[in-house]
Order: C-alpha cells, then sequence, then structure tokens
C-alpha cells in the first residue's frame, strides 16, 4: 500500500530561547520543517503528517499551508505520543512508515532510499537510521550486532547506556516501520524516567517479540546532527551551507573562496558564473550563466540574467536581464527592473522603477517609481522627488532623452521622448518631445535640432 511520512514538530524547544517555534528557525533560509517535509516527498511519501502542538500549530500552519495534513499532539509526551496522534489518519493506510523529526535538516535523500531499502530487503519491523559518535549532544546510543540486528536504544537524556568502553553508534532519528505493526507497538510503550512515552522504546519491544529490528548506516555522519539550540543551529548551518556550495561548484561555478560565499537553499546559480568572495545569495534569488557576483555583493530573492555583473551592490526584489551591470556601492530595491544592455554605476538607488534597454546611469542618484526609456543618459546626482509627503507620483522619461547632472524631476512629471535637461533643473512641469529644458523651476526652450 505504499507510504506514508510523519514529522514530529510539537517539541516546545525551551533551549532554543525564542519566541519562534523551532521547528519554523532556519536553515539556510528554509524553516527547518521544510527539509523532513521535501525528504518525505521525494521519497515517494503518498501522504505527510505533521505532529504540532497547541502552542505552535498556527504558525506551523501559516508556514507550511495545505501542502500536509496535520495531527495535534495536547501534552508533551514524548516521540511515541508524537507518533500516536497519528494513529486517526494514518492507521491502515500504508504498509510502511517513514517518521522523523522536524529539527534534523541535514538527513539526506540518498539515506532515506538506504533505509528504505534495508526495511525492505529485511522483512523488518523497524528500521533506524544510525550513525558513527559524531560528538553532538543529545544523541541516543544503538546497540546492534555485527549484522545490524537492534537489541536496543538508550535516550541520552538515561543514565548509563550502551556502547560504554566502545566506539558508539548512534541514533540519527529517522525510522521506518511496517505499518501493521508500529501501531500496536506504539500501545506498549513503556513510560520512561522521565514520564515521556520514547519511540526507540519500540526497538526494544520488537527485539523482545522477535520482530525485525535493524540499523541503516547514513551516507553522512552530520545527518546525525539535530537542533536543540542556537549553538547547534549554527552548527547545522554550516554543514548545510558547505553542501549547497559542494553543489553549485560541481555544477559549474566559479568561487575564489568557498567559505566566504553564502548560497540558501532555494537560490539558482548558473554555469559559469564567478561568485567572488563575500557575497550573499539570498531567498529565491535566481543568477544566469557567465555572471560575475560580488566581491561584498547581497542579493535577496531576486533574478539576474546571463552575462551580468553585480560589483559590491544589494539587490532585493530586484531584476536584472541579460547583459546588464550595477556597481560598485549600488542599490536595488523591490519593484527594480532593468532592461537588457541597462549600466547602472556607483552609488545609485532604484525603487519600484523600470531602466530600458541601453538606459545608462552612471553615476549617485535616485530613481523610484520612475520608467526611464531607452538609450536615455541619465547624469550625475539626478534624483526623482516621488513623494509629496502623503502620495508617491510617477515619472516617466522618453526613449533617448538626457537628463543633466544634478536634475530634479518633481513628480507627476514627464519628459519627452529625445528632450534634454540643462544641469541642475528643477523639472516640474511635462517636457515636451525634443525641447530643452533648464533653470529653477525649469522653463522650456527651444525646439532641439
Amino acid at each position: 500500500m505504499g507510504l506514508v511520512g510523519v514529522v514530529m514538530a510539537a517539541g516546545e524547544g525551551r533551549r532554543m530561547r525564542s519566541r519562534i517555534p523551532k521547528p519554523l528557525h532556519r536553515v539556510c533560509g528554509r524553516e527547518m520543517v521544510r527539509y523532513p517535509v521535501e525528504l518525505l516527498k521525494a521519497a515517494g511519501a503518498s501522504r505527510v503528517v505533521v505532529v504540532v502542538s497547541p502552542g505552535n500549530g498556527d504558525a506551523v500552519r501559516a508556514a507550511l499551508g495545505d501542502s500536509v495534513e496535520y495531527a495535534v499532539q495536547g501534552r508533551p509526551d514524548g516521540t511515541a505520543g508524537a507518533v500516536a496522534c497519528c494513529a486517526r489518519l494514518l492507521k491502515g493506510a500504508a504498509d510502511r512508515a517513514l517518521v522523523l523529526g522536524s529539527d534534523s535538516p541535514l538527513v539526506t535523500a540518498e539515506s532515506a532510499a538506504r533505509l528504505l531499502e534495508v526495511h525492505r530487503a529485511r522483512s523488518a519491523q523497524m528500521t533506524v537510521l544510525t550513525a558513527p559518535d559524531v560528538g553532538a549532544e543529545g544523541l541516543g546510543r544503538v546497540s546492534a550486532a555485527d549484522d545490524g540486528r537492534i537489541s536496543g536504544i538508550v535516550e541520552a537524556a538515561d543514565a548509563g547506556g550502551i556502547g560504554s568502553g566502545r566506539a558508539a553508534t548512534v541514533n540519527a532519528g529517522v525510522y521506518c516501520f511496517d505499518g501493521g505493526w508500529l501501531w500496536g507497538a506504539l500501545e506498549r510503550a513503556p513510560v520512561s524516567a522521565s514520564g515521556e512515552l520514547y519511540l526507540t522504546a519500540l526497538a526494544a519491544i520488537g527485539a523482545g517479540e522477535g520482530a525485525g529490528v535493524f540499523a541503516a548506516a547514513a551516507a553522512d555522519p552530520a545527518e546525525a546532527f539535530g537542533v536543540n539550540d542556537r549553538r547547534q543551529l549554527a552548527m547545522v548551518e554550516e554543514v548545510m551551507r558547505h553542501r549547497i556550495r559542494e553543489r553549485w561548484l560541481l555544477e559549474g561555478v566559479t568561487m575564489m573562496d568557498p567559505a566566504s560565499v553564502y548560497i540558501e537553499a532555494d537560490a539558482v546559480v548558473g554555469m559559469d558564473t564567478v561568485i567572488l568572495p563575500n557575497t550573499m545569495l539570498l531567498g529565491r534569488t535566481s543568477v544566469g550563466e557567465s555572471c560575475e557576483i560580488g566581491p561584498n555583493t547581497v542579493i535577496r530573492d531576486s533574478a539576474v540574467g546571463n552575462y551580468c555583473r553585480v560589483t559590491a551592490s544589494a539587490l532585493e526584489g530586484a531584476v536584472m536581464e541579460s547583459h546588464t551591470d550595477i556597481g560598485p556601492f549600488s542599490h536595488l530595491r523591490p519593484g527594480a527592473y532593468l532592461e537588457s544592455g541597462v549600466h547602472l554605476g556607483n552609488y545609485v538607488e532604484v525603487k519600484e522603477s523600470r531602466f530600458k534597454a541601453g538606459a545608462v546611469m552612471g553615476h549617485f542618484g535616485y530613481a523610484g517609481d520612475a520608467t526611464i526609456g531607452e538609450r536615455v543618459n541619465v547624469g550625475a546626482g539626478m534624483v526623482t522627488c516621488n513623494y509629496d509627503g502623503k502620495d508617491k507620483h510617477p515619472t516617466v522619461v522618453g526613449d533617448d532623452a538626457f537628463i543633466g547632472c544634478d536634475t530634479m524631476l518633481v513628480a507627476p512629471v514627464t519628459v519627452g521622448a529625445g528632450s534634454v535637461t540643462g544641469a541642475g533643473a528643477v523639472v516640474t512641469k511635462d517636457v515636451p518631445p525634443a525641447r530643452l529644458a533648464v533653470g529653477v523651476p525649469a522653463s522650456i526652450k527651444r525646439e532641439l535640432a
């Protein structure tokens, strides 16, 4: 009957010392809970249930929406209690259940596939993803024979422990269960010394009843890292950033100093692009092929085409078509759009404005709520005065216009195609096409030849 998935996300996360629910803390720009949800879907789970608490349920639902189903764990009675909350939804729904925590974002698709394969090949009732002891806090110890058969798992919180005096195998917190066995076994889970019902207790229950309980080794020991506090969050972030950089390096992206480059999980980079030091690609950013990005650049939720250059500048919610360049020290704010062939130089700020093909603004200035036509030359110091203290107003500059240095365009205003403004002009009225505007306030002079 296939595979269903459970993500345990009801933990209180007190050690995070945060008003943000622990599952919603971000790793490389993505909420932690999204990693196991996406892993389960990639593994073929037909249904995914996220277990939430009364305290964090609304926030988790707001993040994940209708992409998953939800079960509420009414009281914090442990991991076995969390999975038991899913019985109403999932009992009898599939012959296998894959279970993992919302605070283990490093588990890979490769390890999930290996876990499922061991479970199938051994006809197991329970299969546990394991790793060598990675020195991380809070990991339970697994007692397994040479053939991988598990006799028990001891939680880190319990005194003593299996594996003392020898190299230990730790529990990575990912489990595959036989769907027919799981729900009955949960009813037999004992109450621990801490008062919780441990999912790991099912290993000893299964072993004692002669059920098949086996270990499957993780592809990377770091997959066992979980997040219980900000230190562990930083550690997991570091591992994930390294994986992301490795991925793009293998995809044909050049990084002169990879350790100084930060690329978040949802960013995309094209082949033959060079990323220079101290550069951050954040959110849903896409960078095309054969670009040069950086140094000292931050791009967030923006689209950069092919053959572009962004030097020591910041982009947020902006679009650069192919063959454009910007910087150094410029800022594209939300709604900025540069068409092909646009050049913006140093100290230029653009907000909710479109520069059409071939327009140039080489030196310091501000364009807000503006449309700058094709092949327009914008002189140094031009400012669109778009805000009257109450409302924003548009500025339109026609194709082939020439905007002189220090021109103030007091919106709403239009400068016609082919017109020229003199240096220092304060333009408060529309300028017809092919005319010269000079002075303060600007007056319209002769037609241009």
